[in-house]
């Protein structure tokens, strides 16, 4: 029987056909995973409330340049502080902003002089502006206050004054030491005119949902309790929201303190050296109090009633309809928002009241936050209590701006908007099965919300 011989091209035909019966083809799509789009690009913000007058620009500008001004020991810095300007910490993207890349810490702790400041491990060049917080006291009680990074000593005018820093590296391994970085301040006089029943309001809206969803936030009365009463002043009463707890309930108060804590410029609200040495008082009155002799309203104005004025006149950062990932994502992104929950804490707008500025009053405020105190779990747990927030309540930190900020969290932990997300499902938070349902969208839809978010 003669041999048949396929033709070649057939051979090859058959076998292919014979190699699709016998083998599983599998076709893998590649999906790419949600990421943050990073720090938008511009400043949009550091200017001041557009309608002002001609007489509330100038107390803009003259806070602005205060702002702006690098203290000297003989302006009453010291003698123990933790930099020597505003702005150093809230200079991201402008005046009035968060943290910059480069932490200017770093170069403030060499000095001036022959200073003998050692730079603590969790300042970094590259990591934010910080302060630190001691949890509790030798004697193992509730301590909660900032412990000044630097001192004086060795430094062009300090004389004979000769202080310690605190142990840091000791505290850190006793796990003794709680970190936070600059609150943003644009737009913060239209918080301030927020009033109290409109933050109360909010805190009753949308119940059942708060309910599904396991949210109770809570304001932040300024002062203690009284009995019969949760959170209430029996002096005051009122509602506190400034502070990363939500710990102040003025933009002056919040500014004296700043001047005394950050920089240890005494004032008319902080009347006291934080370090009562002797040898190291260079003044025998306050730093900074209003000048009885000024010419005109501003020049007779205080420091950190400056201060107050630039906060006050601070226009709200400007969102961006675009950018990043175009408008389409942006607008899906919004919606998300809301469907799955963040909007539930993070109130897209609330509403000033009236005020004798008119650039302030009855102005809808695109802040992005409830102003509320939350339990945010375990993992954010700061160990500080500050008013009625306890160790792991904090206020909803307000969003606007949030594309233009390099660090997140109250300690300044990630630059990664994801990482920053994920950490408010932490054991106990109020924000876990928000999280969750984050967690459960596609990654088209995650990168849709990180877009939008870092368009604001």
């Amino acid at each position: 029987m003669p041999r048949l011989h396929w033709p070649s091209t057939l051979t090859v035909t058959a076998l292919a056909f014979l190699g699709v019966l016998t083998r599983q083809v599998t076709v893998v799509t590649q999906v790419s995973r949600a990421q943050d789009p990073g720090v938008r690009a511009g400043a949009a913000a550091g200017g001041a409330l557009s309608d002002l007058t001609s007489y509330e620009r100038a107390y803009f500008d003259a806070g602005l340049e205060d702002f702006n001004e690098a203290e000297s020991i003989a302006d009453g810095l010291g003698p123990r502080m933790n930099l020597d300007s505003c702005v150093g910490c809230h200079s991201q993207p402008a005046s009035g902003g968060s943290s910059p890349a480069l932490n200017p810490q770093v170069e403030f702790a060499r000095g001036l002089g022959l200073s003998t400041d050692v730079l603590p491990s969790f300042i970094t060049a590259n990591g934010p502006a910080r302060e630190v917080r001691f949890i509790k006291n030798p004697d193992n009680s509730a301590d909660g206050g900032v412990h000044a990074l630097f001192t004086v000593t060795g430094r062009d005018g300090a004389g004979g004054c000769v202080l310690k820093q605190p142990d840091f590296e000791a505290e850190m391994k006793a796990r003794n030491v709680s970190l936070r970085i600059p609150t943003p301040i644009f737009g913060a006089g239209l918080i301030e005119q927020i009033p109290d029943r409109v933050i109360l309001a909010q805190q009753a809206t949308n119940g059942p949902a708060k309910q599904a969803f396991g949210i109770h936030g809570r304001p932040n009365f300024r002062g203690g309790r009284i009995s019969g009463e949760s959170n209430a002043n029996p002096n005051d009463g009122t509602v506190a929201r400034f502070g990363w707890k939500a710990q102040n309930k003025s933009l002056l108060l919040f500014a004296g303190e700043a001047y005394n804590v950050e920089m240890g410029i005494t004032n008319e609200l902080f009347l006291t050296e934080r370090e009562e040495l002797p040898e190291c008082q260079f003044a025998p009155y306050p730093n900074s109090t209003m000048n009885m002799s000024g010419q005109n309203g501003v020049d007779s104005m205080s420091s950190i009633e400056k201060f107050a004025a630039f906060m006050r006149f601070l226009a709200p950062p400007a969102a961006s309809a675009s950018s990043p990932g175009g408008t389409a994502s942006i607008d899906s992104g919004r919606a998300t928002f809301t469907s799955v929950g963040c909007s539930l804490c993070h109130a897209p707008t609330l509403q000033t009241g009236k005020s004798s500025i008119a650039a302030l009053s009855n102005r809808q405020v695109n802040l992005y936050s409830d102003l509320l105190l939350h339990d945010m779990g375990v993992g954010l747990d700061d160990g500080v209590t500050q008013g009625d927030a306890g160790p792991r309540e904090f206020r909803t930190a307000p969003l606007w701006g949030l594309g233009q900020r390099i660090f997140f969290l109250h300690d300044g932990r990630t630059s990664d908007l994801l990482t920053a997300i994920t950490a408010h499902s932490s054991g106990g938070s109020e924000a876990s099965a928000v999280i969750k349902a984050f967690g459960d969208l596609s990654e088209g839809k995650k990168q849709d919300l990180l877009n939008f978010l870092r368009s604001l």
